[in-house]
């Protein structure tokens, strides 16, 4: 049958054989247009506020294509909702999050169960009701690029109706402390460098700063510190190297100075 919702199996770097679902429509639709976005740049009539709302509900195919697909991928280890925008936009999100589970939960596995995982770019964590959908996936990989709003504004170029980023630090802290003890929470912080000299990266010591104390406060189950891997939105944008990379880690490890914490390098 033709693909509705789904995109892979594919190999990703931090969640191993990965299944996508989209929820959104077949275009882009973000609260953010980041400069190094994979899915290229957010055209402004699709960058809207964290409070716009849409309804997609599933159609009857949704089961159907999620199943005919998951029979055949007995060791996967993730069905991901994200990849073209800003999955929590959708008011309907739970509703394809609990199609999934029965659907994961009808079948036989190899090793264990894939988890249900959630992409967020974390601007609508401030409101309660996404928050308690989003606290739902059994695992959240939220976003956190920059941690002051100058870093913000550059590097994310949010929506103006966006939070400012002490508000969307404090609503992962909320997060955190609402979510199952069974279910975790990971940051990810994609750090980029400039070719450009009138352009400054997220890749300052100012940021990785403050980042390293959002952390702190926000106390994760995870840590996932990676850079660009495919073409990004802006010719401009090239990754950092992995010595880097541990660099950036070694910083995270001694400010957060708490071994419960799993930091990874991607």
């Amino acid at each position: 049958m033709p693909r509705e919702y789904t995109y892979g199996p594919f190999q990703s770097r931090r969640l191993g054989l990965s299944l996508g679902v989209n929820v959104l429509a077949n275009y882009k639709l973000c609260t953010y247009n980041c400069v190094y976005c994979e899915i290229g740049l957010t055209h402004r009539e699709n960058l809207v506020s964290p409070n716009f709302k849409i309804k997609l509900p599933p159609s009857t195919n949704f089961k159907k294509e999620l199943s005919s697909i998951l029979n055949y991928v007995p060791h996967l280890d993730s069905i991901t909702f994200g990849y073209n925008g800003e999955p929590t936009l959708n008011e309907n999100l739970l509703e394809f999050l609990n199609i999934a589970k029965d659907v994961r939960n009808e079948l036989k596995w190899i090793n264990r169960k894939p988890l249900l995982t959630l992409f967020t770019n974390s601007s609508t964590l401030h409101i309660d009701k996404i928050r308690d959908r989003v606290k739902q996936f059994e695992l959240v990989l939220a976003k956190l690029d920059a941690a002051n709003n100058v870093d913000f504004k550059r590097t994310n170029r949010p929506h103006l109706d966006t939070p400012k980023i002490e508000m969307i630090i404090e609503s992962l802290i909320k997060l955190k402390k609402q979510m199952s003890k069974h279910h975790k929470l990971a940051i990810q912080c994609l750090i980029f460098n400039s070719y450009r000299e009138d352009f400054i990266s997220n890749n300052n010591s100012t940021n990785i700063f403050n980042l390293a104390e959002a952390l702190k406060k926000i106390k994760p189950d995870i840590v996932q510190i990676y850079s660009t891997a495919r073409i990004p939105a802006e010719y401009f944008v090239y990754s950092i190297d992995d010595s880097r990379k541990r660099e950036i880690s070694s910083i995270f490890k001694d400010t957060i100075n708490d071994d419960r914490i799993e930091i990874n390098v991607y």
